[in-house]
């Protein structure tokens, strides 16, 4: 379920923190500062998002945030033209190349993305002798799908909304179906959820 993963994410975004429980005075100080620091830049993912999708995290809560509306395949399509575009050796380009269009490209992919018919021809034709760039219409035309449409119901969403309210603000009323909250908290990050 959409709190399943919201959970999750929370706990995965804890995790990726390193947890320093010291008394010392310029510790602490540290702390805070890196807390603000972390809400400065997940604000900066709602300004675009590249800025989102380039940070580990914001591209885990984006993902996350895709699977709860069963649309992680343009995400992970975008994912994998930009592995596929650090392949060093030509040898490996082919079979790089023929998985990612299998998987997401051709008629009877698994995780079929919306493409036009004529980048998806155009991708087919780039097939015949592959590159480091034959995927780059159809990751681009994705980008913006992205963009236009899942990125801004992202950033109204509970998988942004929690990680970006202020630290102790605890749930917002109109968000809380029951008067307790769950909060994890590691240096960086302050996420609040409703239960």
């Amino acid at each position: 379920s959409a709190k399943d993963m919201k959970h999750r994410l929370g706990f995965l975004l804890q995790k990726s923190d390193s947890c320093d429980y010291s008394s010392s005075q310029s510790k602490k100080e540290k702390i805070s500062s890196s807390q603000r620091l972390s809400q400065e830049e997940v604000r900066k993912w709602a300004d675009s998002l590249e800025n989102l999708i380039h940070h580990d995290r914001g591209l885990a809560a984006f993902r996350a945030f895709l699977k709860s509306e069963y649309s992680e395949e343009n995400i992970e399509f975008w994912v994998s033209c930009e592995e596929y575009k650090k392949t060093k050796s030509p040898a490996k380009l082919s079979p790089k190349a023929r998985k990612i269009y299998d998987e997401f490209i051709s008629v009877q992919a698994t995780k079929e993305v919306n493409l036009d018919s004529c980048t998806r021809e155009k991708t087919s034709h780039n097939m015949l002798e592959p590159t480091l760039s034959c995927f780059d219409e159809a990751q681009r035309k994705i980008f913006t799908l992205m963009e236009k449409d899942s990125y801004r119901r992202f950033l109204k969403s509970p998988y942004y909304l929690d990680l970006v309210s202020p630290p102790g603000a605890g749930c917002r009323p109109e968000n809380c179906k029951r008067n307790h909250t769950h909060t994890l908290d590691c240096n960086s990050n302050i996420i609040s959820q409703c239960a």
